[in-house]
């Protein structure tokens, strides 16, 4: 399966659509981007089951701030429209293919219950915010 382009017009339908998506956020004047292209493009050929999108950081401002991005590029994966990854950096092959693994095998009920015990926690203690819960959860 090829990778797709999100932009701020198909962001939300993409997801709401798909269970389990890998999203790129790049530039194409980022060398490391250049240099995972390949990888990620590689890795959507063998799990054709999955969402490959990317995210051009330049075109769809927007967007990367929405996800607070501030490296690329930054690997995210959403399942059940929740983030479970984040991670900035181009990741070598057994890499991506390490954390494609861990995130098939999260219990995603697991992962929503923890969710909403740690925003009960921060309204329950008047924090402002939420939990965050992208960042190295595989």
């Amino acid at each position: 399966m090829t990778t797709m382009e999100l932009t701020k017009e198909n962001f939300d339908r993409t997801v709401s659509e798909n269970d389990f998506i890998l999203i790129d956020f790049w530039a194409s004047w980022c060398g490391p981007c250049r240099q995972f292209a390949p990888v990620y493009e590689k890795a959507s050929e063998r799990h054709e089951d999955l969402v490959f999108a990317k995210v051009d950081t330049e075109a769809q401002q927007e967007l990367a701030a929405a996800f607070d991005i501030r490296s690329i590029p930054t690997l995210m994966i959403v399942r059940d429209n929740v983030a479970v990854f984040a991670q900035p950096g181009a990741l070598p092959e057994a890499a991506l293919e390490d954390v494609i693994g861990q995130a098939r095998a999260l219990d995603m009920d697991e992962v929503r219950k923890s969710v909403e015990e740690a925003e009960a926690k921060a309204k329950s203690a008047g924090s402002v915010g939420g939990a965050d819960g992208a960042d190295g959860a595989v």
